[in-house]
């Protein structure tokens, strides 16, 4: 399955490794990537892939200090 994800993040340096890791834990594959700088956020459009559901990574990224908002969007 596919997945398409919107995440608003705190703009700081590690924020994107942090986020990737979790991807990487829960077992996903990041199949594109677009990322967006403000001032103090930054906006991450992220495609995934897996067998698995797409609740086990959005529920791990959401307890993530520095993510505002972690959305899945609709195809």
């Amino acid at each position: 399955m596919s997945y398409q994800l919107a995440l608003t993040l705190a703009q700081r340096p590690e924020v994107l490794e942090r986020v990737l890791r979790v991807v990487r834990h829960r077992g996903f594959t990041v199949t594109k990537m677009e990322m967006q700088v403000a001032d103090d956020t930054a906006q991450l459009q992220m495609s995934v892939e897996s067998e698995r559901a797409i609740e086990l990574l959005t529920n791990q990224i959401d307890k993530l200090y520095d993510v505002i908002d972690c959305q899945v969007q609709a195809k």
